[in-house]
């Protein structure tokens, strides 16, 4: 497809109202600053006031801060009936929000296993489901942020990879359901993205070190604007698909033959998941199973913390 039938496909979110979860940092806040750019009206929904009023500050007069914890029904729907007041509807929606707690299942702490399911796939389902009403009203758009986790299942991110595969059956689901609608849905597969929640993963004694030894692209960092370009287009377009790097899709073309590749390729390297199963039981001996198995980044780090009261910050 040519650049002129891209551009073509593009549509302007100027005045378009765009509630995005996750919006304290990372590519939450990015695509915020950069759709309130083109004049888009945003709302910050997430658990860090303080820094989503920064990127609200950033993002001009049209934004606005709504604290609440996606987990959280009756949170979220205070935050929505608050973006529907002070802006008059929603037209599109960026599930965006979730964390990563790195551990081996026989090991993790489980806590620490069901609150990144909690966030990261049944968040999604309470955002969708607070917001599509008001989405339908307007034909909107619901972009659901899934992960290259969802294609290729690694160890120790067992909780991280159910989930966006979770999500990305979700979207899917969500799409022929309201296609007839009018609304239009879509789902990303961001790789490894220089974001707080990965610099935070490469900051653990034992998953840092599994992750550097990942093959290839496989275990390559992207930097955050690459990230945000395809987004960006991804909503600019209504895409149903955003992959981050593109060679993302072509994985899922083969995805059935990724676990066994995955499987045979830590035992060829070393008995790599050995070792790191094995480094887990010692770093949980030494710091215990709830510190090791924290959820990573800040904004892990917030998930774990009582939320606010859902607020709004002009």
């Amino acid at each position: 497809m040519g650049v002129t039938n891209l551009l073509a496909r593009e549509q302007s979110v100027k005045g378009k109202v765009i509630l995005i979860t996750g919006a304290a940092r990372g590519l939450g806040a990015g695509l915020a600053k950069r759709l309130a750019a083109r004049g888009a009206k945003v709302a910050l929904v997430g658990l860090e006031p303080a820094e989503m009023a920064a990127v609200a500050a950033e993002c001009g007069p049209d934004a606005a801060v709504f604290t609440a914890d996606v987990t959280d029904w009756a949170g979220l729907e205070t935050a929505v009936k608050g973006v529907v007041e002070r802006f008059g509807g929603i037209d599109i929606v960026v599930a965006n929000a979730g964390i990563a707690a790195a551990g081996f299942i026989r090991s993790i702490d489980p806590a620490a296993f069901e609150r990144t399911i909690e966030v990261d796939l049944l968040g999604v389902w309470r955002t969708v489901r607070t917001t599509l009403p008001h989405v339908i009203d307007r034909k909107g758009y619901v972009l659901v942020v899934s992960s290259l986790a969802a294609i290729t299942h690694a160890p120790a991110m067992a909780a991280y990879a159910a989930s966006k595969a979770g999500v990305e059956a979700f979207a899917n689901s969500l799409r022929a359901e309201v296609r007839h609608l009018g609304v239009k849905v879509g789902v990303a597969h961001p790789s490894w993205i220089a974001t707080d929640l990965v610099h935070g993963a490469d900051e653990h004694p034992v998953f840092g070190p599994l992750r550097s030894a990942m093959p290839g692209p496989i275990g390559k960092t992207h930097p955050v604007p690459l990230a945000l370009d395809a987004l960006e287009k991804g909503v600019l377009r209504r895409d149903r698909s955003v992959h981050v790097p593109g060679w993302v899709g072509l994985l899922k073309l083969v995805r059935a033959f990724l676990p066994p590749v995955i499987e045979i390729g830590g035992k060829l390297r070393g008995n790599l998941v050995a070792k790191a199963d094995k480094a887990a039981l010692a770093d949980i001996a030494q710091r215990g199973a709830e510190v090791s198995s924290r959820p990573v980044g800040a904004g892990g780090a917030a998930a774990v913390r009582k939320p606010a009261a859902a607020i709004d910050q002009r």
